[in-house]
């Protein structure tokens, strides 16, 4: 199965040090890029992001990203 393109460029989002953020993998959630319970019924689960430091960091939006949760480009290929 595979994930639905939820946008073909990344999200930009301000984390805060020492959260958690739950990566939407399915492209279904309402809420992207972050999971609000869209992938049931599929093989998908929502991917921990542990914020390391208060910054801003892009969510991949594709769902195709190399990298896991964070963008990679893969976007301009598909």
């Amino acid at each position: 199965m595979k994930p639905t393109i939820a946008q073909k460029c990344p999200f930009a989002v301000p984390v805060i040090e020492g959260q958690t953020y739950y990566w939407c993998s399915c492209g279904l959630s309402k809420k992207q890029p972050f999971c609000d319970g869209g992938h049931q019924g599929t093989e998908f689960k929502p991917t921990p992001y542990q914020a390391t430091e208060t910054k801003t960091v892009h969510f991949c939006g594709c769902k195709h990203s190399k990298k896991g949760v964070l963008c990679d480009g893969s976007h301009s290929s598909i």
